[in-house]
């Protein structure tokens, strides 16, 4: 007899910092629904493992975010956020669209 023991994964809080609101208004809505189905999908659970799409920054950018994901067509959007596992909570600092090799957030070019 085989025995298999699940586990639940442990789910993070997902924070939304005040700024991504403008930086939302920047983005056509008709996206809004994906890159929320991306945030909740990719960072619920295990934020901080690296995947595809998912990875560290090498350096952190303004926000002070350690992670981006990147998503949608092309992938052209970024979401940017840093991991405090202690309280199981992840902040989303920052979200922008890539255009060729310049990304925006709000409107406004970021240098990464």
């Amino acid at each position: 007899m085989t025995i298999i023991i699940v586990t639940m994964a442990e789910r993070f809080e997902i924070i939304y910092a005040p700024l991504t609101k403008l930086h939302l208004r920047a983005i056509e809505s008709n996206h809004y629904s994906l890159i929320r189905h991306e945030i909740e999908n990719q960072l619920l659970i295990e934020p901080d493992v690296e995947t595809r799409n998912r990875k560290p920054l090498k350096r952190p950018i303004p926000f002070g975010a350690t992670w981006e994901i990147r998503f949608g067509p092309r992938n052209r959007f970024r979401v940017f956020y840093r991991v405090n596992r202690g309280e199981k909570r992840v902040e989303v600092l920052a979200i922008g669209k890539k255009e060729g090799n310049r990304l925006f957030a709000g409107g406004e070019e970021i240098e990464i």
